[in-house]
């Protein structure tokens, strides 16, 4: 293939995503729950519910990235986003509700979907670098969950010799 035909099924694949019902539901994701400020709103209902229900539209953008724009970098890195934003929110005594009034975490990942299906040079930086944080944090969470299976164990086992000697 030469490079203008690369360059239109490239230009083809950019449209068709664009144009996509999903890529409109993302615009408008980040529009009423940043620009509107309803993901702030949302995280002032008590027991970090409104942080967790806002953080489920962080769904829509992953299922984007891994099934549309079928990259895994950029499904990591909008993982980190949402979980960042969750994590940020969820700080006691009003602190989170604050930070989210600043923190748009729906409008760094359209952003980080715009740039990614654009070829944006600074982007697809932004997404490797992201994308390497969230592996490196789920390897820690995986090896927590099993020291924390392993003490569950462990305390299993010596109760129950404790119990039936």
């Amino acid at each position: 293939m030469n490079s203008k035909s690369l360059n239109k099924n490239k230009n083809k694949r950019i449209e068709r995503i664009k144009g996509s019902r999903v890529y409109a539901w993302m615009q408008n994701i980040q529009k009423y729950l940043d620009d509107y400020y309803l993901d702030a709103v949302a995280g002032l209902i008590p027991s970090g519910i409104g942080d967790i229900i806002s953080s489920l539209f962080a769904v829509i953008y992953a299922w984007f990235a891994a099934t549309k724009v079928r990259s895994l970098p950029l499904t990591l890195a909008i993982i980190n986003n949402s979980l960042r934003d969750v994590f940020l929110g969820l700080i006691p005594f009003y602190v989170g509700d604050i930070i989210d009034f600043f923190h748009r975490a729906n409008h760094q990942n359209m952003a980080l979907v715009q740039g990614f299906v654009d070829g944006d040079e600074k982007i697809i930086r932004e997404v490797n670098r992201k994308a390497w944080q969230s592996g490196i944090l789920i390897i820690i969470s995986i090896l927590l969950i099993a020291v924390l299976l392993w003490i569950a164990f462990s305390l299993t086992a010596y109760l129950w010799k404790l119990i039936m000697p």
